[in-house]
């Protein structure tokens, strides 16, 4: 892929996703990646407790998200092989088109104010508009409590549906990205522990949720500089501890960015608190943060520009 090719596909994305956001659920490759893997979850993981470790389990699942990755990988590099044979700025929208269902700004943008807007009715409306959002419980949660988690569901998915796309799409071109898009949704359907759906998720789940944890880690830390850079820069050791109070490896690294960059306390009660002597989030917090993560973009995109065409001068990209 040459250098334009690379940055036509890149900004051409983002273009179709501020111009009509999401395809239609039957039109969406991750609908498709994930039907695959509700159907496979069916045949991999057990119905019942069984003794630990379930190594059957852990190794079906490992294989199923394989296969998986392999077919969807494949297809993705077969079209970009052929589209490649086209002129470079042709090739570079028609890419940047099969890009686009990778990565989702707008609607996590929107998903995130329209947490705010419902908030603006009633307490209720906004536990119900944030529970699009997040797993959690939500009916207990407090004003503030919903505006917590909005935000660092923002946070985390500025990394899992904006920046780590476009970080493997950079390293690996089409094929990249959705490998990772695959992975980051096995992650979400089979990276449980215990049961879910009467199924449980231990051992089968392991290798999506240990695969997902490789894939993005690179991806969270720049995630986490990003925000930090319009926010003025934070304190790199207070960042790294912050993010360490989370159970996850990587999500805590923007969500902890996030709230260092507003000043405001984050938690998930019960698990952690970041930044636990800030504020208590308000209307004025919430679209702080969807600024800084405008920003953030903003910024990505300027320097994934930019490193494409420097690369390009060493070497083809």
């Amino acid at each position: 892929m040459t250098a334009w090719t690379a940055v036509i596909a890149l900004l051409f994305a983002f273009c179709l996703d501020r111009w009509f956001g999401e395809p239609g659920a039957r039109w969406h490759p991750v609908t498709w990646m994930g039907k695959y893997l509700g159907w496979m979850g069916g045949w991999i993981a057990p119905r019942e407790a069984l003794p630990s470790p379930n190594w059957r389990a852990f190794w079906s699942g490992a294989l199923a998200w394989y296969g998986g990755a392999a077919i969807v990988g494949l297809i993705a590099w077969l079209l970009q092989w052929a589209l490649l044979q086209l002129n470079e700025a042709l090739a570079g929208l028609l890419i940047g088109a099969l890009f686009k269902p990778m990565l989702s700004w707008r609607m996590l943008r929107v998903e995130v104010a329209n947490v705010e807007a419902a908030l603006g009715r009633s307490l209720d409306a906004g536990r119900l508009q944030v529970g699009r959002l997040v797993s959690r419980q939500v009916m207990q949660l407090s004003e503030s409590q919903v505006r917590e988690s909005a935000i660092e569901s923002l946070a985390e998915n500025l990394n899992d549906s904006v920046v780590a796309p476009v970080f493997w799409f950079l390293v690996f071109g089409l094929p990249g990205a959705v490998v990772y898009r695959f992975a980051n949704t096995a992650d979400a359907m089979w990276g449980y522990k215990g049961f879910r759906a009467g199924m449980d998720w231990e051992w089968a789940g392991k290798w999506a949720a240990r695969a997902d944890d490789v894939m993005s880690w690179i991806p969270a830390r720049i995630t986490a500089l990003l925000i930090a850079a319009p926010a003025g820069g934070l304190p790199l050791v207070r960042l790294r501890r912050e993010a360490a109070a989370t159970p996850s490896p990587n999500s805590g690294w923007p969500m902890a960015a996030m709230a260092l960059a507003l000043g405001a306390r984050l938690s998930k009660p019960g698990v952690y608190a970041l930044n636990e002597a800030g504020r208590a989030p308000d209307a004025a917090a919430t679209a702080r943060a969807l600024r800084l993560s405008s920003q953030a973009v903003a910024m990505m995109l300027a320097s994934s520009c930019v490193a494409i065409f420097l690369l390009a001068w060493e070497m083809p990209w």
